[in-house]
C-alpha cells in the first residue's frame, strides 16, 4: 500500500516553495540535532557547504516550516533567541536560563492533553510546546545565577 501523507519537505513544494537543497539542508539538520539551534547558528553550521546560503533565506524557510507546522519555534533560553525544534510531537523543552541548552522531555500527561484538545477543540492542531526555564544540572553545580 502507498503511504498518501506528504512528507515534510513535500509540504514546502505544496506551499508553492522549491525543495532547494538549502531548504533540505535545513530541514535535515533540524531533524538531526537535538540542540534545538537558533537561525544563526544553523546559517554557521550550513554556510561552508552553501556558498550561497544567506541568513535571510535560513529565517525564511524556518518561518515557513513553523506556518506549516512541520517545526516549532521556542522562546529564547535566556538568551532573547528563538530556538528550533523539528521535534512537533507534544513533549515538554527545559531551557537553562544560563547556559542557554534546551533539552526534550518526553511526557505522557502533555500527549493525553494534545489529545483531549484535539477531540474537543475540531482544530486541526499542528504542534504544541510546553516551554519551562530554570538551571540545567550542570549550571546548579556551579551555582551560576540566570541573565535576566
Amino acid at each position: 500500500m502507498v503511504n498518501s501523507t506528504p512528507s515534510p519537505l513535500q509540504n514546502l513544494q505544496q506551499a508553492g516553495l522549491r525543495l532547494t537543497p538549502q531548504r533540505e539542508a535545513i530541514y535535515a539538520l533540524l531533524t538531526e540535532t537535538d540542540s534545538h539551534p537558533t537561525a544563526a547558528e544553523i546559517y554557521e553550521i550550513l554556510k561552508p557547504r552553501f556558498a550561497s546560503l544567506s541568513l535571510a533565506t535560513v529565517y525564511n524557510t524556518l518561518e515557513t516550516l513553523v506556518n506549516l507546522g512541520i517545526i516549532n519555534a521556542l522562546g529564547g533560553a535566556g538568551d532573547s533567541q528563538t530556538h528550533y525544534d523539528a521535534d512537533t510531537s507534544p513533549h515538554v523543552n527545559l531551557a537553562c536560563l544560563a547556559c542557554n541548552t534546551i533539552v526534550d522531555i518526553p511526557s505522557t500527561l502533555v500527549q493525553e492533553i494534545h489529545q483531549e484538545v484535539s477531540q474537543n477543540s475540531g482544530f486541526k492542531v499542528l504542534g504544541a510546546r510546553v516551554l519551562y526555564y530554570g538551571l540545567c544540572p550542570t549550571c546548579q553545580a556551579k551555582e551560576t545565577t540566570p541573565n535576566r
